[in-house]
């Protein structure tokens, strides 16, 4: 029988004790005997937020099936733990075993968003791995990182032994069997990274170097060996069919963000919305079979007992099967009183049959992204949706029954002008107008309920707005103001709810998110000075920050604001992820002349994914327009 590494004591003083002692339905025990590689599988924040990530579940399920592997997991302390862990010195332990990270073979990082860093370092620190890996020996797990972040990994990269570009099912195999094959030759640490570098879609930071210009733009970034590649290019699941994918989910013990069962129902976007990063890595869309997944549903339902299924991908409208797919689970799901989620819907291509159904089984408040408040401004960031089609879909919305619509929009885009702005709150009363000449009076539940949210526009490494300038902190609180009260100009003003996010937090993100090798120093000091959990906003210590990159000698602007140069060499070209940089600029020129691309389905548009062999680049195309 295991022992937990906290004492009853500890664990009644600390908020949410099952965060910290396993024994999870599903989770996976082994015989320490039976096995030659301890994998810890890390997502570097709370434990709430991390066992809601899917990609951790696949992989969790993927390595416990090696039978010489065993994959644990682990999250950050939240910050009253933390606090006992550092005053008791005990080190950062995997849930499973109970046992000190630092005797693992591997510490697995899922990089998801910039603004966990220093969570990154918080647990290689508490774990007593020194947190800069030339500095580390074979005491020391191997630390490798993975996820959309890993694209560009260069604010991060000292403290990482390896980086993990694309989906994982692909090289890990390899990688452990590598790994082992070196330690049983008695092989340095150095050379074992040297030669992990040379596998497909892995990145060993420690084997390139870096050069500047006297403007600070980079210079050259090359490997330090010959036989290191200069180029690392993504993996990819060609056939997402037939590779991993668990049946049983882990189950907490307490309510976690995503309290269901999340099946993926394919990989990639057709939409080519030229803000959007995940839409430009996970190039080319590949579906899964619907029969896979009509069977996968009914087995994670059984298995975990969850009373709600989502659908997951970046655009649930665009798979060919869904309504075959939702049909069925609706069968199956009326009787168990289960809920379906149905995320990342695009407005224009709802079907009123489906909703209706679905809203049988639970009512729940409807999401749609249009956005930017204008034409113009969609037309510039290829959106592909039109006013029309908008309020047209709004109405069969309202029309199944529904009367709570979030809308979302981003604040900041490229050549956004105040009208554009006013549209956000035009458009919002369009929608809350729409429903009231289209439900009669006899039949409404209530008022409609608009809530409209606007995030900061971000630009992000391989998009199209990866030369984008990015707005001040000023800038952005200024439209904010603008667009509230746009709002309350409306008729509709008392149907509308408008939020926006911290301006603060999105500026911090920019820096992260277009970085160099330059930024570490700041992290690891900024850390050092006390800052983990940066995306809680009650955490984030703003001036903190600042304070620490003008210690650094590092002008802030010069990764926001500065819109850059199309020559220009970017910390993350060494890596390609299938769209090509020639790509991405024809479309910044296109957005800056208010011209749209035609959808993947439509018509190829040789953005270069078609390379990989597989998914949408070899399906027939749509001969009618788009709708």
């Amino acid at each position: 029988m295991r022992k937990l590494a906290l004492s009853d004591e500890i664990l009644m003083k600390v908020e949410k004790p099952a965060r910290y002692i396993g024994g999870e339905i599903n989770s996976v025990m082994k015989n320490k005997d039976d096995i030659s590689v301890r994998f810890a599988m890390c997502f570097p924040d709370v434990y709430e937020i991390g066992m809601s990530h899917l990609g951790i579940q696949i992989l969790y399920d993927m390595f416990n099936r090696f039978e010489d592997t065993w994959c644990e997991r682990v999250y950050s302390p939240w910050p009253d733990m933390d606090a006992v862990m550092r005053e008791q010195q005990i080190p950062l332990f995997a849930l499973e075993s109970q046992e000190p990270i630092k005797d693992f073979d591997f510490l697995g990082i899922t990089i998801q968003y910039e603004m966990c860093y220093t969570n990154i370092l918080q647990v290689i620190d508490l774990a007593g791995i020194p947190l800069l890996a030339k500095e580390r020996t074979w005491d020391d797990p191997i630390v490798i990182g993975g996820g959309p972040c890993a694209y560009n990994p260069e604010p991060i990269a000292d403290f990482f032994d390896l980086f993990y570009i694309g989906e994982g099912e692909t090289q890990y195999r390899a990688l452990l069997d590598l790994y082992k094959e070196c330690r049983a030759k008695g092989m340095s640490r150095v050379d074992f990274l040297a030669e992990a570098g040379k596998l497909p879609g892995i990145y060993a930071p420690q084997l390139y170097e870096v050069t500047y210009n006297e403007d600070c733009t980079i210079a050259a970034f090359e490997p330090v060996r010959e036989d290191i590649p200069r180029t690392v290019t993504k993996e990819l699941v060609h056939d997402v069919t037939n590779t991993y994918y668990p049946e049983k989910l882990v189950v907490p013990f307490i309510k976690c963000t995503q309290d269901r069962v999340v099946l993926e129902i394919q990989r990639g976007c057709i939409r080519g919305c030229r803000f959007c990063q995940a839409g430009q890595l996970y190039r080319p869309v590949r579906e899964r079979d619907v029969e896979m997944l009509k069977d996968y549903a009914i087995k994670l339902l059984d298995n975990t007992g969850y009373e709600e299924i989502s659908l997951s991908s970046l655009s649930s409208s665009d798979y060919s099967h869904l309504e075959e797919l939702v049909n069925f689970l609706i069968d199956e799901c009326r009787n168990k009183k289960v809920n379906i989620s149905l995320p990342s819907l695009r407005i224009d291509a709802f079907s009123l049959d489906v909703m209706e159904k679905v809203q049988d089984i639970k009512k729940s408040s409807l999401t749609f992204a249009p956005e930017a408040g204008s034409q113009r401004l969609r037309n510039v960031i290829n959106k592909g949706l039109t006013e029309e089609v908008i309020l047209n879909g709004a109405k069969l919305a309202f029309e199944g029954g529904w009367n709570r619509v979030k809308l979302y929009f981003m604040l900041g885009l490229p050549t956004e002008t105040e009208e554009d702005i006013r549209g956000i709150a035009e458009l919002s009363n369009k929608i809350a107008t729409t429903y009231y000449e289209t439900v009669p009076k006899e039949k409404r539940n209530g008022k409609v309920q608009i809530v409209a949210s606007t995030s900061f526009f971000i630009p992000k490494p391989f998009t199209p707005f990866q030369w984008a300038s990015q707005n001040t902190k000023e800038q952005f609180i200024e439209k904010a103001y603008l667009t509230k009260r746009a709002v309350m100009d409306q008729l509709n003003q008392k149907s509308i709810k408008y939020n926006w996010h911290e301006a603060d937090a999105s500026v911090m993100e920019g820096i992260l998110a277009r970085g160099d090798r330059r930024i570490a120093p700041v992290i690891l000091s900024a850390y050092k000075k006390g800052c983990i959990f940066d995306a809680w906003g009650e955490y984030y210590k703003h001036d903190i920050w600042m304070e620490t990159f003008a210690e650094c000698g590092i002008d802030t602007s010069f990764y926001t604001t500065r819109e850059r140069n199309l020559d220009e060499i970017f910390p993350w070209d060494f890596i390609d992820c299938g769209v090509t940089k020639e790509f991405l600029k024809k479309e910044w020129l296109k957005a800056l002349e208010e011209d749209t691309t035609k959808n993947c389905k439509l018509q190829c548009n040789a953005c270069g994914a078609a390379r990989f062999g597989c998914g949408i680049c070899f399906e027939p195309r749509n001969q009618k327009e788009d709708v």
